[in-house]
């Protein structure tokens, strides 16, 4: 293995990170990730659990004069949001990432670098490894499938855990500290598929929407960057030939923002022109509307062999539910300036032989308003006649205002750094909601250093501001008593 990151510090953050990097752990491949961390913590000799569900407990004791404190833990997630560019080949369920610096800047080439959320493994890592650090009692939580749905988290156990403020390391920016999230689910849409043959005299065109930035679903959604599925069901739309269509994909996760669709339609050949002059009309509407937010947008169209197509009637209801499912921005925080209080993702769209899916995430810091959004979404998929499925439902996390891990934290920075820092809800799902709820006593906060573009093939860690965030959270273990 090429150790890409040797040179920087902190040292043994770096090193885990890059060790790990080399792990397929996409979501539901977690079973090697997690098998390593439970090997390492044995390995330390270390109290160490691996549940049934792969989720990891790794228990440090107390060093001199912090055995009397709280037991504190540090919690993360083990799997990572596996996207590629459509010209990188990677195969994530074996390939290790390639890493590269850049500009002050930990990339992976052509994907994902996965420091949502393995920057927190390292670290978590490196306070084990590090006898030299003073802490108290730690508790180092590493849970699975965080980003496909929580199940990690919804189904540990919480007779297992002892700690009174947990200090979740899955935040994206420096000098916040989080301390309320949105909740969220993940709404299915199904339609059954109903196939006819193509007539005569017929080409098919393939059109591609794609060179869109995407992003995190949560945190990215107010930057309102084009939804490439949702552009795809307006290109249909907006369509005004007489044409079939045969195949839709876009997407492959609910939790980012689709960069890139695709379709088939099947034409008139004596169509060909006037069609082609239209989808070029249309992508000109759609580079004016998102010159700012999505730069690169481009529609390609080529011509491709079809031998079947969806009947009319299964056309129409895929060319409404495209236009009429909710997404984006639903509604904005009331209380808190610039918050997204409520919004959903179409961030997949995929047909098979037998069904067609559209998966949104839905998030809100309002339990009612996430119920609205799924209600109206049950009421389209009835119309037209599909099957609705809710999943992965998990609660807001509630600000619980002057916590003693909230003073701590606070006190500590401005010791440190000499500035205050920002206080702040995120529109975001974090497992602190549900690692409450099952430790009603406890106390938690999420802070972490500066990433960008997560959940997209740029995703990029500041090295500085890692060096700055480690440093702060031994200052934080170091200041409970």
């Amino acid at each position: 293995m090429e150790k890409v990151l040797q040179d920087l510090k902190p040292q043994l953050v770096f090193k885990y990170f890059e060790e790990i990097s080399q792990i397929p752990r996409g979501s539901g491949n977690e079973k090697g990730i997690s098998d390593f961390l439970r090997k390492f913590g044995e390995d330390l000799g270390l109290e160490t659990i691996q549940d049934e569900y792969l989720n990891i407990i790794i228990r440090k004791p107390a060093t001199k004069g912090y055995e009397n404190a709280p037991c504190v833990m540090l919690q993360g997630h083990m799997d990572m949001v596996c996207e590629k560019n459509k010209d990188t080949v990677h195969d994530f369920t074996k390939d290790p990432l390639k890493l590269r610096i850049e500009d002050g800047m930990i990339y992976a080439s052509g994907t994902t670098l996965g420091a949502d959320n393995g920057i927190a493994v390292a670290m978590g890592m490196a306070v084990l490894a590090d006898n030299s650090i003073e802490h108290p009692e730690i508790e180092f939580l590493v849970t699975v499938d965080e980003e496909a749905g929580m199940t990690g988290a919804m189904n540990l156990d919480s007779s297992k855990l002892k700690s009174k403020y947990i200090l979740n390391l899955d935040s994206e920016e420096e000098g916040y500290i989080l301390v309320s999230c949105a909740g969220g689910a993940t709404a299915k849409t199904t339609l059954p598929v109903e196939y006819t043959q193509v007539s005569d005299n017929k080409v098919g065109l393939s059109i591609d929407i794609k060179g869109l930035l995407g992003g995190h679903s949560g945190m990215d959604i107010i930057k309102q960057r084009a939804n490439s599925n949702k552009l795809l069901g307006r290109l249909l739309n907006l369509l005004k030939v007489d044409y079939d269509l045969a195949n839709i994909h876009g997407g492959s996760k609910n939790n980012a923002i689709p960069r890139e669709a695709e379709c088939v339609i099947v034409i008139d050949k004596n169509l060909l022109d006037e069609t082609k002059n239209q989808i070029s009309k249309i992508e000109s509407l759609f580079k004016h509307e998102f010159s700012t937010s999505d730069p690169g947008l481009i529609v390609e169209v080529k011509e491709t062999n079809v031998d079947k197509v969806f009947t009319h009637e299964l056309k129409d209801k895929i060319i409404k539910m495209y236009n009429l499912i909710p997404n984006g921005i639903q509604t904005m925080s009331m209380d808190i300036n610039g918050l997204v209080e409520s919004s959903t993702n179409l961030g997949v769209v995929v047909n098979n032989d037998n069904e067609i899916l559209f998966e949104s995430a839905v998030r809100s810091s309002v339990s009612t308003l996430k119920d609205d959004i799924l209600n109206r979404m049950d009421l389209l998929t009835n119309s037209l006649g599909g099957k609705f499925v809710v999943e992965s439902d998990y609660p807001a996390w509630e600000y619980a205002k002057g916590s003693e891990l909230e003073k701590i934290c606070v006190e500590t920075y401005e010791k440190l750094t000499g500035k205050k820092p920002i206080i702040m809800a995120i529109h975001a799902g974090l497992e602190c909601g549900l690692l409450l709820d099952k430790m009603p006593n406890a106390e938690a906060i999420s802070l972490g250093p500066d990433m960008f573009d997560v959940h997209t093939p740029n995703e990029h860690l500041n090295i500085k501001s890692t060096e700055n965030t480690w440093n702060y959270l031994l200052e934080i273990l170091k200041s409970i008593r």
